[in-house]
């Protein structure tokens, strides 16, 4: 069911989209070459226990085993829902870090101090049954000096995001934000990821409509004010196709072995044209 939200939960969502993008700014620093991947886990956790906020991916339901962290870390090839882990970051590389947040919580409803990440059965009782504010965002970061190639893939992948938010507008349809990106994507030569799309937020991470990063212009639902939806392309080098890790059901690869990247905000569409809720600041200067 699609839900139109309301003022306060706009506000809620607003505040849990500031707390996430004070994260991704705060990664501009840590991230370097010779960082340990796992450190970027571990500076999410730290900071959501000290802000009193859930992070909402953990216990998330899959399809061979819950997801157990509280970022998606993805490296070079990897498409999306990669486990962080002991992976020490090298000159070149191109990181996506993905998360869902909670907004900072009372601690009459839960002390997130109190609660044990790692024991993602305890962790699901609570993000399951979540229903506040809640922020979801991917942001991309270049490693050290980057080639070329990588620099172009990231500049067109972020130019994708802010094409398809820009079709977000009361009136229009769904597929003219898959469209808008794909036609700029394809016409760049790279290919635009299929199989993950965006989604609806609230009063769960994941609702209708999904908002594929594809398709034609004039097609789908109409958009109305009061949607929240993310956008998050994530465009390859090569084929659009992708593979998936089948030992756990998350991690996907691009089938050809080339480089994919995503960016992601959560916005609200309004009369006046679609309100980013996890914005670092002013668009386009990050």
């Amino acid at each position: 069911m699609i839900t139109l939200k309301s003022q306060r939960e706009i506000e809620a969502m607003d505040r849990a989209g500031d707390f996430l993008a004070s994260i991704h700014i705060g990664l501009r620093d840590l991230i370097k070459p010779g960082l340990d991947l796992w450190e970027v886990e571990e500076y999410v956790r730290r900071r959501c226990k000290e802000a009193n906020v859930l992070p909402l991916q953990i216990g998330v339901e899959g399809s061979v085993m819950d997801y157990p962290y509280a970022t998606c870390c993805g490296i070079n090839d990897e498409v999306a829902h990669a486990f962080p882990r002991h992976y020490i970051l090298k000159d070149g590389d191109l990181l996506k870090v993905d998360m869902v947040l909670s907004e900072p919580l009372d601690k009459s409803v839960v002390d997130v101090s109190k609660l044990n990440f790692d024991n993602v059965a305890q962790m699901k009782k609570y993000t399951e049954n979540y229903s506040g504010g809640l922020a979801d965002s991917c942001w991309a970061y270049a490693i050290g000096t980057v080639s070329q190639e990588v620099k172009d893939l990231m500049d067109v992948t972020k130019e994708c995001l802010y094409k398809g938010i820009e079709q977000a507008v009361v009136g229009n349809r769904i597929g003219d934000i898959g469209a808008a990106i794909q036609e700029y994507a394809e016409s760049k030569g790279y290919g635009v990821v299929r199989d993950l799309v965006g989604h609806g937020v609230g009063p769960t991470m994941h609702e209708e409509p999904m908002v594929p990063h594809y398709g034609r212009a004039g097609r789908g639902l109409r958009l109305r004010e009061g949607m929240v939806l993310t956008i998050e392309p994530m465009i390859n080098t090569g084929t659009w196709e992708i593979d998936t890790d089948m030992k756990t059901g998350w991690a996907h690869k691009t089938l050809d072995g080339g480089l994919s990247c995503q960016y992601e905000h959560q916005f609200v569409i309004t009369n006046d044209g679609p309100v980013i809720l996890t914005s670092q600041g002013e668009e386009g200067t990050y």
